[in-house]
């Protein structure tokens, strides 16, 4: 795998680690800006918006940008929104802040994909995109829980700090690593917004909200969870979700492997397993061993699914996968938003804080029968077994680039 892959990863980490940082210390923000933790909520709600936003907004912005440039902006922007936050008089002037660095999120992550995938010879390109995504995952293990750790004992806005030094460190990496790589002729907005005029590109993002939805669906309150009903104590948690992080690093490299290999068996097996898994989550949450396991499983599972779906949307984009890749971010965050939101009607309604787990499984369940009607569509248009690689026009080929 080449160099530039890693600079893409540091980049990856710290957005990684920004995104989910906030969560452990929404108590210390809200104390010092003097506002109730459910305001302090907002920080959260509103970078998951800025990148359901962000992602095509910016991506459309950068079409005549190349896209080395592009995502060396991108980082200067997730800087900049890092910085302010560290140095934000108000609350609210933390929160636009928040906002300014989820918009280089999805447009990062979309860009990165597509120049990932061109680094690479065409058979490993899952595994180029998972490689990059390594950094979203070892932010959980590593970013998260230390982040954490820096703003409980030294201070919130040190930790922002930091995580802006890290979009520097990554900035740099993608100016000296990642090569000048020629965009494909021709290709206009036009051709960005024709890729959803793809039901197999439509498909696949359905099955990113709905899939990875299935898994926020139950980590989102999984702190609750795991207090009143297993019976762990609060200071656990922190590391329950260094083991889910640990889980998602190894789904993503397993998922990248073998969707070189076989995407759609990938895509069923992930997602049937994912739905099983959550639905037993109702029964293992009761017991300390078995919920620790469950949680690593979930992070296993439902990040095995992220370079497939990733790979999917690019190989269906026919020529002009940019901004088609930067929405299918966005469409995970939008999957979190949407199976917190239902995760918090079944706890409200009374069915307790197992209930969401239920939802986390009826949502991938969902994202599975996705996956087997695009397959079944997909061997209509291709009666004779042609597959997109070989159906593909050379313009849409990967280029690999020499070092």
């Amino acid at each position: 795998m080449p160099l530039a892959l890693l600079a893409l990863a540091i980049g990856a980490f710290g957005i990684g680690t920004t995104e989910f940082v906030i969560m452990g210390l929404l108590p210390e923000v809200a104390g010092d800006f003097g506002v109730s933790i459910p305001t302090a909520g907002l920080l959260v709600t509103g970078y998951a918006l800025g990148v359901v936003i962000g992602a095509p907004l910016m991506t459309v912005l950068g079409t005549r940008i190349p896209r080395k440039r592009m995502l060396m902006l991108l980082m200067g922007l997730f800087i900049a929104g890092n910085l302010l936050s560290a140095l934000a008089p108000a609350f609210a002037i933390m929160v636009i802040g928040r906002v300014i660095a989820s918009l280089a999120h999805g447009a990062f992550f979309g860009i990165g994909s597509v120049v990932a995938a061109e680094l690479v010879a065409p058979q490993k390109k899952a595994g180029a995109i998972a490689m990059m995504f390594t950094g979203l995952t070892v932010a959980n293990v590593v970013g998260v829980p230390l982040g954490t750790l820096i703003g409980q004992h030294v201070g919130w806005r040190v930790t922002f700090a930091v995580v802006a030094g890290l979009g520097v460190i990554g900035l740099a990496g993608i100016a000296k690593l990642v090569p000048e790589l020629p965009r494909p002729e021709g290709v206009h907005l036009r051709h960005e917004l024709a890729a959803f005029k793809n039901a197999q590109v439509l498909l696949a993002m359905a099955m990113t909200v709905l899939g990875f939805g299935g898994v926020f669906a139950a980590v989102t309150y999984i702190a609750p969870m795991m207090t009143h009903v297993a019976g762990f104590a609060d200071g656990s948690v922190t590391w329950l979700l260094v083991l889910f992080g640990l889980g998602m690093v190894g789904g993503n490299l397993v998922g990248g492997r073998y969707a070189d290999r076989a995407l759609m068996p990938m895509l069923y097996v992930s997602l049937g397993a994912l739905a099983v898994v959550l639905a037993l989550f109702t029964l293992t949450a009761h017991n300390k061993i078995a919920a620790a396991v469950t949680i690593a499983l979930i992070g296993a599972l439902g990040f095995a699914t992220v370079p497939p779906l990733q790979k999917r949307v690019l190989d269906h984009a026919h020529g002009a996968p940019t901004l088609a890749s930067a929405v299918n971010i966005g469409a995970f965050n939008l999957g979190n938003a949407l199976s917190a939101w239902l995760g918090g009607l079944v706890i409200s309604a009374g069915l307790g804080y197992t209930a969401p787990n239920w939802v986390g499984a009826a949502l991938a369940a969902a994202a599975l029968v996705l996956a087997v009607l695009s397959a079944a569509l997909e061997r209509r248009e291709t009666p004779h077994g042609a597959t997109m690689a070989a159906s593909a026009a050379p313009a849409d080929r990967p280029t690999a680039v020499h070092h």
